[in-house]
C-alpha cells in the first residue's frame, strides 16, 4: 500500500515505502534534479543445451622467432618446437600468425600496451576506456551466473587484464587457489545435484524489499521531470541487476552430472617461481572446471604475469630479463634459458587444457563447449615489438567454431580473431576495435 507523501516540493529524504507480513520495507533514492534548487549437449531438468563458456589465457613474452611459425598454413601444418607441448590439441586449436597491435602514433608502453590491445581492441581514446573482450562476452553470457567471471593469477599476484567499461580499474585476479575455493564452494555454494534446496534467508529478504515498493516507484515517477525520471530509470536498472542476481539464489539450480564438489585444496604456496606456479596451474585448473561445470560461471580468465618475474628458484635472472640481457647462443640461434621458459609456459598451458579435457560432460568434455583465447604482448620480447604477433585460440565454443587452422594474415589487427569470437558467442556485432585497430572483418573460414 502506498504511503508516498503528497507534497509539492521532493523531499530528498523521500523513501520509497511497501510492506511485508506487516513490517514497514523501504528503498532509498538516488539524488535527483528534484531535490536540488536550480544552481544544482542438454541438460536434462529444462532441455536447453549446454551454455558455451569463454575463457582468456594471457602469456607475456610471447614466442622466439624462427620457432613457432609453421611453414604451412591451412589445416595439417606441422609444429614447430615451442608449440610442439600444444600438439594433443592443435585438432580443437586455432593458430594465428602475421597479425598486429596498432597504437596509432602514441607512445609504446613496452609491457602494457599490446596486451591492452590484444584484449580490448585498442588503446583508450579520450575518456573512453574499452571493455576486454572476456567482459563483453560475458555481458551476453554471464549475467545469469553467480559470478560474472573468475580472474585467476599463477604468479602470485592482483594482476589481470580483464576490465569493464570506463573502469579505472582492472578486475583482480585471485592469487591463491584456497581463497578460490573458499569463494566458490563455501557457504553460498549451492550444489545443483543437491536432492535438498533451501534459499539464503538474507537473499530472501532482499528480494522482498527491492520487489514491493513497485506501487510507490510509480505514482513517485509521474511527479518528476524527464530528466528525473531517465535518472531514476537508470538507477532502477541496477536495483534489477541486483534483484536478477537474488533470483539466481533463490531458485533451485539445473541438475549438472559433471558438477562435483572438489575436495579442499592445499596450494604449493604464493610466489613468482616456476616450483610455485607449475602445482598451483594444475589446482587452478581443477578449480575452475569445476566452477564451469557447476555453471557458477561462464567466463575465466587466467593470467601469467603481466612483465612475467616469474624465475627460477636461485635464478639470477627473471623471464623478462633474459630476453633483453640474455645473449644469442652463436650455435643455437636463439636464447636459450628465454626459450627454456617459453616451452615451460606452453607445457603449464597444456597441462591446463588438460584438465578442461578430462572433465566429462556427457558424451563430450568441457573443453569441446569452451573458446579460450589465448594473447600475449608482443611478436618479440626481446626488442619490444608488436608485428606477427602469434594467437591461439582452443575449443569449439560448443560447436560454433571449427578448428585446427593455421590462419596467416599478415598486417591485419589482432581484432579479426576477436570479433569472431564475439560472433561465435552470439553477440549481433558487426566491427569491433578503434581506431586502427577497428575491423568488420571475420574469419568466417572459422564459423560453423
Amino acid at each position: 500500500m502506498s504511503a508516498l507523501m503528497n507534497c509539492r516540493a521532493l523531499n530528498r529524504r523521500t523513501l520509497l515505502r511497501g510492506s511485508m507480513a506487516g513490517a514497514a520495507v523501504t528503498v532509498a533514492l538516488p539524488v535527483l534534479d528534484g531535490f536540488l534548487n536550480d544552481n544544482g549437449t542438454a541438460l536434462a531438468a529444462t532441455g536447453k543445451p549446454l551454455p558455451p563458456v569463454f575463457g582468456t589465457w594471457f602469456q607475456a613474452l610471447s614466442f622466439t622467432p624462427g620457432r613457432w611459425l609453421p611453414d604451412q598454413v591451412g589445416k595439417g601444418y606441422e609444429s614447430k618446437a615451442e608449440l610442439k607441448p600444444l600438439d594433443r590439441f592443435k585438432d580443437r586449436m586455432n593458430l594465428f600468425s602475421g597479425m598486429k597491435y596498432f597504437h596509432d602514433s602514441r607512445p609504446m608502453e613496452d609491457h602494457r600496451s599490446g596486451w591492452v590491445i590484444g584484449s580490448s581492441g585498442g588503446l583508450q581514446v579520450g575518456s573512453v576506456a574499452p571493455p576486454s573482450i572476456d567482459d563483453i562476452i560475458a555481458e551476453n553470457i554471464g549475467k545469469r551466473t553467480r559470478f560474472r567471471s573468475l580472474e585467476i593469477s599463477l604468479s602470485g599476484t592482483r594482476q589481470s587484464i580483464s576490465r569493464r567499461a570506463n573502469s579505472p580499474t582492472y578486475n583482480p585476479s585471485e592469487p591463491s587457489p584456497t581463497a578460490l575455493y573458499s569463494r566458490i564452494f563455501g557457504p553460498e555454494f549451492k550444489d545443483p545435484n543437491a536432492a535438498a534446496f533451501t534459499p539464503d534467508a538474507v537473499a530472501l529478504a532482499r528480494k522482498s524489499v527491492l520487489s514491493v515498493v513497485a506501487e510507490d516507484r510509480k505514482a513517485f515517477s509521474a511527479k518528476l521531470g524527464a530528466a528525473d525520471r531517465a535518472r531514476l530509470e537508470e538507477y532502477f536498472t541496477s536495483v534489477r541487476q541486483i534483484e536478477q542476481q537474488l533470483e539466481i539464489e533463490l531458485q533451485k539450480p539445473a541438475p549438472l552430472d559433471s558438477c562435483t564438489r572438489p575436495g579442499k585444496m592445499d596450494e604449493a604456496g604464493l610466489g613468482n617461481t616456476t616450483e610455485l606456479v607449475e602445482p598451483n596451474t594444475k589446482l587452478f585448473g581443477q578449480l575452475l572446471a569445476h566452477a564451469l561445470s557447476c555453471d557458477q560461471t561462464r567466463v575465466v580468465n587466467v593470467h601469467l604475469g603481466i612483465h612475467s618475474a616469474i624465475r627460477k628458484t636461485g635464478g639470477a635472472l627473471a623471464w623478462h630479463s633474459l630476453t633483453h640481457e640474455e645473449p644469442t647462443d652463436e650455435k643455437l640461434g636463439y636464447q636459450p634459458q628465454v626459450v627454456w621458459f617459453i616451452e615451460w609456459a606452453n607445457q603449464n598451458f597444456a597441462s591446463f587444457l588438460s584438465v578442461l579435457e578430462n572433465t566429462k560432460e556427457g558424451p563430450g568434455t568441457l573443453l569441446d563447449r569452451m573458446a579460450l583465447l589465448w594473447i600475449t604482448d608482443h611478436g618479440d620480447a626481446r626488442i619490444h615489438s608488436v608485428d606477427n604477433v602469434p594467437i591461439i585460440t582452443v575449443g569449439n565454443a560448443g560447436g560454433r567454431l571449427k578448428s585446427g587452422y593455421h590462419i596467416s594474415a599478415p598486417g591485419d589487427p589482432s581484432t579479426r580473431v576477436g570479433l569472431t569470437l564475439q560472433q561465435a558467442f552470439g553477440l549481433p556485432v558487426n566491427s569491433w576495435g578503434l581506431l586502427s585497430n577497428a575491423t568488420t572483418k571475420t574469419f568466417s573460414e572459422l564459423q560453423a
